[in-house]
């Protein structure tokens, strides 16, 4: 039976709402990451950002500068970075996105270690519906 294949307004929509995906991707990982450093050390230093991301400092203070003009952190002179409450909203949402995939990766089979690494791949590309579905697989199981 051939595959039946979306219409080309359809895919395009897939497509654009992939970019948007991607554009929000790297925020939401800073987010998450400013979130975790917090709650280990009480505050979330660029140096530390820059070393848990792998990527030079310059290049995780433009990110948070984008945070910051996106209203989602703040920061004060020789300290670190903070969320503000959006932010901190923005990362429960993110943090609890990435539980549930790895609990539906390791339901079926990934190790703990596989599933941490894949979710991390694909949590900012998940719709509300596969994840709502995912939810429930894991709640039904």
């Amino acid at each position: 039976m051939p595959e039946e294949k979306l219409s080309p307004e359809k895919q395009a929509e897939g497509f654009s709402i992939a970019r948007e995906k991607q554009a929000v991707a790297l925020m939401e990982d800073y987010v998450e990451l400013i979130a975790e450093l917090t709650d280990e050390l009480g505050e979330a230093r660029v140096a530390d950002i820059a070393e848990r991301m792998g990527v030079a400092q310059p290049t995780a203070t433009k990110a948070i500068a984008r945070l910051k003009r996106e209203g989602l952190a703040t920061s004060r002179p020789y300290r670190g970075v903070f969320l503000t409450a959006e932010g901190a909203q923005m990362a429960k949402f993110v943090y609890e996105r990435h539980r549930t995939l790895v609990g539906v990766l390791m339901k079926i089979g990934v190790s703990k270690e596989a599933a941490e690494i894949d979710a991390e791949g694909i949590e900012h590309f998940v719709s509300d519906e596969m994840l709502a579905a995912f939810k429930k697989f894991l709640s039904d199981t």
